[in-house]
């Protein structure tokens, strides 16, 4: 059948790549909560996956510029050195804008890489994923 599609989960074709997305409420009054989303998609995105982890509530404190430095545990280096290897490796975050008005955060008050996008963008994101784990 000339021009036809094969289509995959999400009515995606089939040589689409799959969607993972995390989402993170838990903040940096909960660091063992951190550090899995942004292990799981460096994992995604060297399983040729597509890998976004949205940050909601509380979660919005762990992405403050300067926050990350100040959490490590057990034998794992410093989450803003596991957070610099996931953006290398192809990680994708955003963080909830209405979460930044909730916590009276600063829209500017964010590291770099950190997308500030609108509520609205996280329905979208779980409808098209392939996946979500939230923490």
């Amino acid at each position: 059948m000339a021009g036809a599609q094969i289509l995959g989960i999400g009515g995606r074709g089939m040589a689409d790549k799959k969607k993972m997305l995390y989402v993170v409420s838990s903040g940096t009054d909960r660091p063992e909560q951190l550090y899995a989303p942004f292990v799981l998609g460096m994992t995604a995105c060297a399983m040729g996956m597509e890998a976004t982890v949205y940050f909601v509530v509380k979660g919005v404190t762990a992405v403050k510029k300067g926050e990350a430095q100040n959490i490590k545990m057990g034998s794992f280096p410093k989450l803003n050195e596991i957070m610099d290897q996931a953006i290398k490796a192809g990680v994708k975050v955003m963080v909830c804008e209405q979460s930044c008005q909730l916590l009276n955060l600063p829209k500017g008050g964010f590291e770099e890489w950190a997308k500030i996008v609108g509520a609205a963008t996280l329905n979208d994101l779980t409808l098209d994923a392939d996946g979500v784990l939230c923490f």
